[in-house]
């Protein structure tokens, strides 16, 4: 992220690289799934046969009472920690703070995570989710359109049966980042009792901004004007791969900051044979290497299931809660980020603060922008290993 290097590799690396490898959850990760017969959205919407998959790592004690949830963000997967097997590129995304000795550590805490309803990646055969692409039992074919609009409310619920089907008791702490924020925030909301801590990591507090509500919108823009994404009804057919590709891109540009572009592309030419002022279709590296690296990804998104996911996120909005919650709340913004800017994190925190509620702030430095959250969490390790410990 001169063949350049996709930003898939550039990820991998960069995780493997915050990994600590030699200290990495070290035990082979299983990815299982967990069923629901039926499943009514909290909009009061049926669904038939839900399923997500899920991941644990550490042991859960007799009580029940020692388990972490991490939840994913939007783009994300519940992949958090370790590998499923060694030949992987790189492990789980959270692995830098998940594992033995860590500051979520495992040799302490039940840790599980789960993919959400309507995940992305829903062609990755590592990942399980109920969506748009499933087929509906009532028809024999894919939902489409007409699968019923979810929110991240939804996948905390679908999440809790699936927790207590593990003997889970009690959340020693939900943490997350960006949309695992979200759900974090919502497991507080809706579960109070069965909450501890809250590590709300690059969030937007209590609510989604309507500066977000604009950019979630902008995320799935292209997918919609793709003549081959026909109002949703694609499978069985060519796929809008063009829109796919070009809406990743848009994700993974405003989900950086002008810091980091500046570092990782400068001014370099995708080919120094190719000057950009010579022909309109001559390209700069950042430029080749979002577009690479869309289309690398494209090909195991579906179009519909993101769709869903960014109007799951729009959704978001406990601001008439807040006061049900009772769990400790650790807001973790990025100083560069330009999707949930520090100052959401510190407006939420005042606002907890002012109802009664317990909240600190810890901000990431850096200038990787809103990824700094998934990629230089470490950076808030010692912070969370403290929290924790309260």
């Amino acid at each position: 992220m001169m063949r350049a290097p996709t930003l898939a590799t550039l990820v991998a690396a960069a995780l493997f690289a915050l990994s600590g490898f030699s200290h990495a959850y070290d035990k082979p990760v299983e990815k299982k799934a967990f069923s629901l017969a039926s499943y009514t959205t909290a909009a009061g919407k049926p669904i038939q046969q839900v399923r997500v998959g899920y991941e644990t790592y550490g042991t859960l004690n007799a009580a029940g009472d020692n388990a972490v949830f991490i939840a994913h963000f939007y783009s994300g997967t519940s992949h958090a920690a370790g590998k499923y097997k060694e030949s992987d590129a790189a492990p789980g995304y959270w692995n830098s703070i998940i594992g033995p000795g860590k500051p979520i550590d495992t040799d302490k805490y039940y840790v599980v995570s789960a993919d959400t309803l309507s995940n992305l990646n829903t062609k990755d055969p590592n990942v399980t989710t109920t969506g748009p692409s499933s087929i509906n039992p009532a028809t024999g074919k894919p939902y489409g359109l007409s699968f019923p609009v979810v929110s991240m409310r939804d996948s905390v619920r679908v999440h809790k049966a699936l927790l207590d089907s593990l003997g889970v008791k009690k959340l020693q702490a939900v943490a997350g980042a960006s949309g695992g924020s979200v759900q974090a925030m919502e497991w507080a909301v809706n579960y109070p009792d069965y909450v501890e801590r809250v590590i709300h990591v690059i969030g937007p507090g209590f609510s989604i901004s309507p500066w977000v509500i604009g950019l979630l919108d902008l995320w799935v823009m292209p997918i919609k004007l793709d003549p081959k994404w026909n109002n949703g009804d694609y499978y069985g057919k060519a796929e809008p791969l063009d829109g796919i590709a070009q809406a990743l891109k848009l994700v993974t540009l405003t989900a950086r900051h002008w810091g980091w572009a500046e570092k990782s592309f400068g001014y370099k030419l995708a080919d120094e044979n190719k000057k950009p002022a010579d022909e309109l279709a001559n390209q700069f590296l950042i430029e080749s290497t979002l577009q690479k690296a869309g289309m690398a990804r494209a090909t195991t998104t579906d179009a519909n299931n993101k769709i869903y996911m960014a109007k799951a996120n729009q959704l978001y909005n406990v601001e008439s809660e807040i006061g049900k919650i009772t769990a400790r709340i650790l807001f973790v913004p990025a100083s560069s980020d330009l999707v949930f800017p520090p100052e959401f994190a510190q407006k939420a925190a005042e606002k907890f603060r002012a109802q009664g509620g317990k909240a600190e702030v810890f901000v990431i430095e850096g200038d990787g922008g809103h990824l700094d959250g998934v990629l230089n969490v470490a950076k808030a390790g010692e912070t969370i290993r403290a929290f924790m410990a309260r």
